[in-house]
């Protein structure tokens, strides 16, 4: 259900449903409201005595330009910064609150974003495309199957639980007209990402890419799963010069490795699907590396995965 202020009116209905004893699940029902919207409703607007919406209003009004008069033109600036850095609002809200003590809803910050796109600006555009994601069958080869493969049923259950620092994801995504290809790897736990291209999606370059970009960080590399393309048909070679142990999802079982398929979706908001590989060089592939991972998730309490990447293995070492 989309976010909205109550309304004076709303207001009036709520004091109304109250003094007819209906509760709030049945409040919210009535005003197409979330309960936890009716429960902080009541909570924060409330006076000495009782509910009533004349003053619950105003309440929060008055609340709403406090709030607003707050924010000083420096953090409209650093927000602007951040948008432009391709943070979400939601990521943006969760930082600034962590770091600041700034407390500045998600929905506020879209709403910014709206009024800026309304008077011209470009904002907006910084915003990530929400498409429904179209199921990729170049993966998942119906011919044979890569020698020595062994199941992701035979893993560690511990990789399952993220407790760790040094279990990664790896796919490949392929370029227009299936052109060249890059190379994804995520860590489980911290959402770290690397990426290279490759000339051509065959198993020796994949191989060579994935060494790599994980030679600098071998003492972090306890597991690797991918899916069954052909592509990762050196895993053994992999698995050898990186001493780790290398596991394959199920065929059609794209959440097995939800994490790595997560991060191709953001990679995706600079590397369409329509562009050119050609164009791109590994140095581009850094500046897209580098926003994915200085950027704040919520899943990590909204530090960015280089910071928990970066404390973790100092823990590691230390």
């Amino acid at each position: 259900m989309k976010y909205t202020q109550l309304t004076n009116e709303q207001r009036y209905q709520i004091y109304a449903l109250l003094r007819m004893g209906h509760t709030m699940t049945e409040i919210a029902k009535v005003i197409e409201k979330h309960k936890a919207t009716i429960s902080r409703e009541l909570k924060r607007n409330s006076g000495m005595r009782g509910y009533r919406p004349k003053q619950a209003h105003k309440k929060a009004l008055d609340r709403r330009n406090h709030t607003r008069a707050q924010i000083q033109p420096n953090t409209w600036e650093l927000i602007h910064s951040k948008i432009r850095m391709d943070w979400s609002p939601e990521q943006i809200s969760g930082r600034l609150k962590r770091n600041y003590d700034i407390r500045i809803s998600h929905e506020w910050i879209y709403q910014h974003i709206l009024a800026d796109k309304r008077a011209g600006g470009d904002l907006y555009r910084h915003l990530r495309l929400q498409k429904k994601r179209r199921k990729r069958y170049g993966s998942y080869e119906r011919r044979g199957q890569l020698p020595n493969r062994v199941s992701i049923d035979d893993r560690p259950i511990i990789v399952d639980a993220r407790q760790r620092i040094g279990d990664w994801e790896v796919d490949t995504m392929i370029g227009k007209r299936h052109q060249q290809a890059i190379v994804t790897l995520t860590e489980r736990k911290t959402r770290f990402a690397l990426l290279r291209k490759v000339d051509h999606r065959a198993a020796e370059q994949v191989a060579e890419a994935m060494i790599y970009l994980l030679q600098p960080f071998s003492d972090h590399v306890h597991t690797i799963t991918s899916d069954n393309g052909k592509e990762f048909a050196e895993h053994k070679k992999v698995a050898k010069l990186l001493q780790t142990d290398f596991y394959f999802a199920h065929p059609f079982s794209a959440w097995e490795r939800g994490t790595n398929e997560n991060m191709n979706g953001l990679v995706r908001q600079y590397v369409p699907k329509s562009q050119d590989l050609n164009l791109l060089s590994n140095s581009d592939l850094q500046l897209v590396m580098d926003r994915l991972n200085y950027r704040p998730r919520k899943c990590l309490d909204f530090l960015s995965p280089f910071e928990v990447f970066l404390e973790s293995s100092v823990a590691l070492i230390t």
